[in-house]
């Protein structure tokens, strides 16, 4: 099985150059994944998809009736950044968390970046997410921002442009650590010959950070814990993953309680105070006396905890305004304004559709652009105008015209490609990444990322609601070599 038939298309292919050749630096893996044969290749296809299912690697789509588990797909042909190309990544992503915390911290507190003028207070006023309760609160260390998920995306350019800042309770990282798992069981003789960078320590990263974090007032080994909302929520095996690679509890809110001024946690051997929590509820439902008093699934009174700097809330509440897809927009001015800085990754260009002039445009070109509401998640609430229909059009015009604070949109772009297994051949698929940033002791973007990739022929939705799946994330330390294949024109690997 070879690459001889694939075809790029107009799009940029992360393998393969326009005119066929493979691009530098993965010309070796090319000819590794070649040599393997059809058979070999889709008998790993086969186990590695056993072995997501084995392990419990799986998720729940809420409009799915059935209530049904479905696996992540996984698909064995990974994506390569090379060493160049993820140290500007890297570059680009601490400069934008790092200005999107300050941003946050003013924001709470002397809001001098409305004062100024910059961004409006009526957007600001008018978020979904901006949480008017965190007001004059400093979390520990100043830090609001700790886990983000920031998806990146390629044009046909050849440049990468943030797609969209995920600060509230951003997942997918388990998928990320299990899937490179197998991918080493599938790929022992590659992974030997190529300088792919490990990615095995994030569960002790993350568990760095939560002590870090812890407030300064306690006096004992922190205790940390995952606040989830239970084995219903789509995302729970990644809670329960990540508790368990951490070696912390995995709670939901019936298993603490607030009482003396701090958070407890029920135990066989009675309350245990908890410094840390790690929380995979969305700020809503985290407290009801805060917050949504029907919430059945959050800790009462424990904001007052949070205030009083006796619990850490990793991320912070209302971190949620800063990813809000019309703030997005004001991204490069708030690097300019807290840093002084230009941007190094550059947003997609954004229309905003509260403004009368951009509405406008906007209104004339549904058929071209991206429509997205400004806190929809999982590919839900967006038009995308070349793919629509004038029934969808005329749809959105009217959501607009109701409720223009809650529409931004963007062009088209046409997202790179990477070779994917589909059926017996190799065909190019739409694909993102997310890499994930760590903040605690300082900043640490995570050498790999999720690439989520659109499985359905031409779709540009990458989201597993919506029929996506996954690739491993290969940042590599140095260029490698050529790989060697066998006289009969198959590598070792397909041996072992």
């Amino acid at each position: 099985m070879n690459f001889d038939s694939y075809n790029t298309g107009n799009c940029y292919d992360e393998y393969f150059e326009t005119a066929g050749g493979p691009r530098s630096g993965v010309a070796g893996l090319v000819n590794a994944i070649g040599g393997l044969g059809e058979q070999e290749l889709r008998r790993r296809q086969q186990v590695a998809e056993r072995a997501l299912l084995h392990t419990g690697i799986t998720f729940q789509v809420y409009s799915d009736r059935s209530g049904l588990e479905r696996i992540f797909p996984l698909d064995l042909i990974p994506r390569v950044v090379l060493p160049a190309e993820w140290a500007w990544i890297e570059r680009g992503l601490k400069q934008r968390i790092f200005a999107l915390n300050l941003f946050l911290e003013d924001l709470y507190g002397e809001r001098r970046i409305l004062k100024d003028g910059l961004i409006p207070t009526h957007v600001i006023e008018s978020a979904k997410c901006y949480r008017a309760v965190c007001s004059g609160i400093r979390p520990t260390n100043g830090i609001w921002c700790h886990i983000t998920g920031t998806d990146l995306v390629r044009h046909s350019n050849g440049q990468l442009y943030v797609l969209e800042d995920n600060m509230r309770c951003p997942s997918g990282v388990s998928y990320l650590l299990e899937n490179r798992r197998i991918m080493k069981r599938s790929f022992p003789r590659i992974f030997e010959r190529f300088p792919v960078i490990p990615v095995d320590d994030y569960p002790s990263r993350l568990l760095d950070l939560l002590h870090y974090v812890s407030p300064t007032a306690t006096h004992h080994e922190p205790t940390a814990v995952v606040l989830s909302p239970g084995i219903y929520n789509s995302a729970y095996f990644e809670h329960s993953f990540l508790a368990q690679q951490m070696g912390v509890e995995l709670v939901e809110g019936r298993d603490l309680v607030v009482a003396d001024g701090f958070v407890l946690m029920r135990t066989t051997r009675g309350l245990r105070r908890v410094d840390v929590i790690y929380r995979r509820i969305d700020d809503d439902f985290l407290d009801p006396q805060a917050f949504r008093s029907d919430s059945m699934i959050g800790v009462p009174g424990l904001m007052e905890v949070f205030k009083n700097g006796r619990v850490s809330l990793v991320n912070a509440p209302g971190t949620g305004i800063a990813d809000d897809k019309v703030i997005y927009a004001y991204v490069p001015q708030i690097i300019k304004y807290y840093m002084d800085e230009d941007p190094i990754i550059p947003n997609v260009p954004t229309f905003l559709c509260w403004d009368e002039k951009d509405r406008k445009h906007v209104l004339e070109n549904l058929d071209k652009l991206v429509v997205k509401a400004a806190n929809e998640a999982g590919g839900y609430g967006m038009l995308i105008g070349p793919h629509s229909t004038a029934a969808e059009q005329a749809q959105f015009a009217d959501l607009i015209r109701a409720n223009p604070r809650n529409y931004i949109a963007q062009p088209t772009l046409s997202l790179s490609t990477v070779p994917t297994l589909i059926d017996d051949r190799f065909e190019p698929r739409h694909v993102d990444l997310r890499p994930y940033i760590l903040y605690g002791r300082g900043i640490h973007v995570h050498p790999g990322g999720l690439t989520r990739v659109a499985l359905r022929k031409g779709s540009l939705v990458v989201n597993s609601s919506q029929g996506g799946g996954s690739k491993d994330t290969w940042i590599l330390s140095e260029i490698p070599p050529n790989l060697p294949i066998s006289p009969n024109g198959v590598l070792a690997e397909a041996q072992s």
